[in-house]
């Protein structure tokens, strides 16, 4: 019985999705304000993306442990729970600016481009992550899927260009960076490796 509760995707959708949860109440209910909900919805969609691109190194760093091959089954419901709170981070941001006009003008500034490019590859992204879409995709998912990497640059972009302190910005991007670093390392160090 446990042991299928662990499988079954459903707690870890209902874990992703309660902090989200929780915004919307607080939100609702003027408990906080639109500049906490932008920068809580940002930061967590950012951390969830580095929790998603972290598990290909997490793998090489602990190969076999169980909780690696846990996450890793799972690491398509973190890349859409990281678009979930993008998307929510874009509504909110839709609903305080009201006018189209307003919201043109401002999407043609580098930081907010930015972040509609990096939206539109994560909602890509998102729409071609279930089974059936592997299934059907084939080869051409796994090419499609590597654009997580521009999505992410462009990510942390918009995030330095438009918060108030870059630096947490600008850490995440050092976390991912130095993760990803690993990632290439430990890839080409076993592909040289290999026997010719």
């Amino acid at each position: 019985m446990l042991r299928r509760l662990i499988e079954s995707p459903y707690p870890l959708w209902l874990l992703l999705a309660l902090p989200g949860a929780v915004i919307i109440v607080r939100y609702a209910t003027g408990a906080t304000f639109y500049g906490e909900v932008v920068l809580a919805t940002g930061d967590l969609s950012a951390k969830l993306l580095i929790a998603t691109m972290a598990v290909t190194p997490l793998t090489l760093m602990f190969p076999g442990r169980p909780w690696v091959r846990y996450v890793l089954r799972r690491r398509r419901y973190l890349g859409v729970a990281a678009f979930g709170y993008a998307a929510l981070h874009t509504v909110v941001y839709l609903l305080r600016k009201e006018t189209f006009g307003l919201i043109l003008d401002e999407g043609a500034e580098p930081g907010l481009l930015t972040g509609w490019i990096a939206l539109v590859i994560f909602a890509v992204l998102a729409i071609t992550s279930s089974d059936a879409a592997v299934r059907r995709l084939r080869r051409l998912w796994k090419r499609l899927h590597r654009w997580v990497y521009v999505a992410a640059i462009l990510t942390f972009v918009h995030w330095v260009m438009e918060a108030f302190d870059p630096l947490p910005g600008l850490i995440h991007l050092a976390v991912l960076a130095t993760l990803e670093g690993f990632r290439l390392w430990k890839t080409n160090r076993g592909s040289r490796r290999q026997p010719t």
